[in-house]
């Protein structure tokens, strides 16, 4: 109400001095005042020079002056909070005031988020490089094996794991994972699911066991929405038999040189994580493996990779993979994994979008004659004129400078 009497009396004010001083003038209406009454005309010109600094410094001076001093407080981090309130005699400065109590609030919900992005990075930081420990994949020979892997995460933290591991009795496992959900929580159980088959593999000598025993421990100390599709082959280097154990995972690819032909192996029903007890589900099979046959086993990064990366693009597929295969004239582990490398990233051309981790390992019988080998870097010799923008090298370069 006050700020709508104001005008009424700053108006009066100007009328008064201005008959006044036309008085004293003697002209108007206020000669004889003035001219009889100099000290009171005096007195009611010289009253109003603080009455008027009065309102003028109640309407804007003291209000501009407190919200110079607000903003400067929250700024500087001295309160959280703006402190300042729309009080001011002046209708218009309470508009500007209320403006920037809002802006201040705005910036107090930045600062937070701020706050916590600094502190999710940080962790996200820490995630990374634990994981990025985990993965750090030590140049395990296999005997009688050239295996080629690599892993490129589509986000700082992934939820793809893979390894080599050597186990009792002269066996090695080689295993691919791939957790659902994504972001810090699923790289976290991608590595304890690391761990665990690590811990088993040196105490069994039966892939269908050691996930199961995996999975036990695993399954009370997740989410109930949370699981890992994985397959495991085990590589008995006595006997010189493969043998694998599929937990919901991606097809098991095997070419057979013989026949020319690639075989799909469905990979089991039970993911890990999905149930209590999946020992009695869980079961080890053999797969028919000779001189110059080749395993594939990889996450759907791949078979899901979506043409020119957009969002309802047509997917890869799994029957993509193999025609990628039987293209090749001469089929070793290499040459296997170059061939999908290059097809795949034509398949998502330029400006591509990594939607998911994608994750391959290609395991070949040697032929008599040729020594076992563990390629981990086959992307760095990859000719770069036949990738269109996406390969694992260039990804992983990408996040480093992230």
């Amino acid at each position: 109400m006050l700020h709508r009497i104001l005008p009424i009396i700053l108006v009066f004010l100007i009328l008064l001095d201005g008959l006044i001083l036309l008085g004293f003038w003697d002209i108007g209406f206020f000669v004889y005042f003035s001219n009889h009454n100099t000290i009171l005309a005096s007195f009611l010109i010289i009253i109003q020079v603080p009455l008027l600094y009065i309102i003028l410094y109640k309407s804007y001076i003291e209000p501009i002056d407190n919200l110079t001093q607000d903003i400067a407080r929250f700024m500087t981090g001295i309160q959280d909070e703006p402190e300042i309130k729309a009080n001011a005699w002046s209708d218009g400065m309470n508009k500007v005031t209320e403006f920037f109590i809002k802006s201040l609030q705005i910036l107090k919900v930045f600062k937070q988020e701020l706050r916590d992005g600094r502190k999710l990075r940080s962790e996200v930081d820490i995630a990374s490089e634990i994981q990025k420990q985990t993965l750090d994949q030590k140049n395990v020979i296999v005997p009688d094996l050239t295996i080629a892997m690599a892993t490129t995460p589509a986000s700082e933290v992934g939820w793809d794991s893979f390894d080599i591991i050597p186990g009792r009795d002269n066996n090695y496992y080689i295993y691919v994972g791939d957790v659902t959900g994504h972001g810090v929580p699923s790289g976290f159980v991608m590595m304890m699911v690391n761990a665990l088959i690590s811990a088993f593999s040196l105490s069994e000598n039966n892939s269908a066991t050691i996930l199961a025993k995996t999975n036990s421990i695993l399954k009370p100390r997740i989410k109930q929405n949370m699981m890992m599709t994985c397959v495991m082959l085990r590589w008995d280097a006595n006997t010189k038999k493969v043998f694998y154990t599929g937990a919901w995972h991606e097809f098991v690819l095997v070419y057979k040189e013989k026949e020319n032909k690639v075989y799909k192996v469905k990979s089991g029903w039970v993911a890990l994580g999905m149930i209590k007890d999946s020992s009695k589900i869980l079961k080890e099979q053999q797969i028919s493996f000779a001189p110059g046959d080749v395993i594939l086993i990889y996450t759907d990064g791949i078979s899901e990779a979506r043409y020119r990366s957009e969002q309802n693009g047509i997917l890869f597929g799994v029957d993509r993979i193999i025609e990628s295969i039987i293209k090749l004239e001469v089929k070793t582990a290499e040459n296997i994994f170059r061939k999908i490398t290059i097809d795949l990233s034509s398949w998502m051309g330029y400006k591509y979008v990594q939607y998911d981790d994608i994750s391959l390992v290609v395991v070949e019988y040697n032929s008599i004659g040729k020594a076992p080998n563990t390629l981990l870097n086959i992307y760095e010799s990859i000719d770069r004129s036949n990738i269109t923008e996406w390969n694992w090298w260039v990804d992983k370069i990408k996040r480093i400078k992230q």
